[in-house]
Formats: structure tokens, C-alpha cells, sequence
């Protein structure tokens, strides 16, 4: 993981954080349990690029939070791009469509992933990304391919746990060993080529092959 002067080097020579989206990463901090969840100034520039580069134009986001990391994946959409974020927790829906501010292409859906992804068709979405419950990461991603359309992208979030994925004393808690199952399926996965990038808590890439 990254050292604080070797981070403050990266975000100082990368693109600067919208004052909008510090904005929501500030009160998100101040105003939620586990405000550190917010992916944050790198992360969002990082979410942001691969938009821009896949040319994605329907978006899914699974675990919506504060709604900084839909945000910064909408920055790279064009404008007739659509993106639909679910989130389990009702009581953040005011918090999140306050920092939404009505852009008319985000679509918030409130309720269990696993029960809100079978309404959409087979390929509907161009990227998916993958950062809610980590003990349920098999079923979203088995759902997630479904949904991804042939050339899409999904990006899981977290896939190093703070680097207790390879650490023993990790070995009885129940995230890290689905975490452990998820990393493990999608290695093996044939249909996908994927890479585990080493930055902040872990982020996967996985594409779909045509």
C-alpha cells in the first residue's frame, strides 16, 4: 500500500479533485459511520479514466454510500449516459440525492442488489462497479456478468481487505474468507481477463472477453 508522502506525490501529479466531489468526501467523513468508505480523491480520479477509456455508457454501481464514487463515474459518461446505483440503506437516500444535486443520469435504487439486478436484461450495462457487502461478492459478480455486455468492464472494490487477504490471522472472519473465494473464482475464470491493482484497499479489474 501506498505510504502517505509517496500519496501525496501521486494526487499532487494527478488530475485535482473537483471541489464539488471534496465537498461530499468532506461531509461524508462528518456525517457517516465510516466516513473513510468514501472512495475518495485517487480512487475517483481512477474510477473517472476507466469510464473515459471503455467509452461506457450504462453504468451500474452496486453499494452506493454517499454517492462520491457515482459521481466520479458519471464524470467520465457522456451525456446520454445513464447510471443506476443501489444502495441497501434507506436512510442514506436523502444524504445521497442532496449530493446528486438532480443529474437527471443518475438513477438511485434503494433495496438488496441481489433482488434489483434481475430486472435488467442480459448486456444492458457497459461497466459494473462492484462495492457492497463483501461476504455476497460470488452472487453479485455471477449476476454482474449476466448484466455486462460482451467487452464491458467490472471493477470490484476492496479485494485486498487491508491486506488481510494473505494474512493467516484473517483466516476466521467471514469477509475475508468470501473475499478470499471471490479473488480465487475470478482468477480461474476463463470467460474474463482480469488484474488486482494494489492501490488504496484493492481494486480489481475483470473484462468480459467478446
Amino acid at each position: 500500500m501506498l505510504t502517505p508522502d509517496l500519496e501525496d506525490y501521486i494526487l499532487a501529479h494527478s488530475d485535482p479533485e473537483p471541489e464539488t466531489l471534496r465537498q461530499v468526501d468532506r461531509e461524508s467523513n462528518l456525517r457517516l459511520v465510516n466516513g473513510r468508505m468514501c472512495s475518495g480523491h485517487l480512487q475517483g480520479r481512477l474510477l473517472k479514466m476507466l469510464v473515459r477509456l471503455t467509452g461506457a455508457r450504462r453504468i451500474l454501481e452496486l453499494g452506493t454510500f454517499s454517492g462520491y464514487s457515482a459521481l466520479c463515474l458519471a464524470e467520465g459518461m457522456p451525456e446520454e449516459g445513464e447510471l443506476h446505483s443501489i444502495e441497501v440503506d434507506d436512510e442514506l437516500e436523502e444524504f445521497i440525492l442532496s449530493n446528486w444535486n438532480g443529474d437527471p443520469r443518475l438513477h438511485l435504487h434503494i433495496g438488496d442488489a441481489e433482488e434489483i439486478m434481475p430486472s435488467w436484461p442480459n448486456g444492458y450495462f457497459d461497466l459494473i462497479f462492484i462495492d457492497a457487502d463483501k461476504r455476497r461478492y460470488l452472487e453479485y459478480y455471477a449476476e454482474a456478468k449476466r448484466l455486462l455486455s460482451p467487452g464491458g468492464l467490472i471493477i470490484a472494490d476492496n479485494t485486498l481487505w487491508s491486506g488481510h487477504i494473505a494474512d493467516p490471522a484473517y483466516d476466521r472472519d467471514a469477509q475475508t474468507r468470501a473475499l478470499r473465494r471471490f479473488n480465487d473464482l475470478v482468477a480461474a475464470d476463463t470467460e474474463v481477463e482480469k488484474v488486482i491493482l494494489p492501490m488504496r484497499d484493492g481494486i480489481t479489474l475483470i473484462w468480459k472477453k467478446p
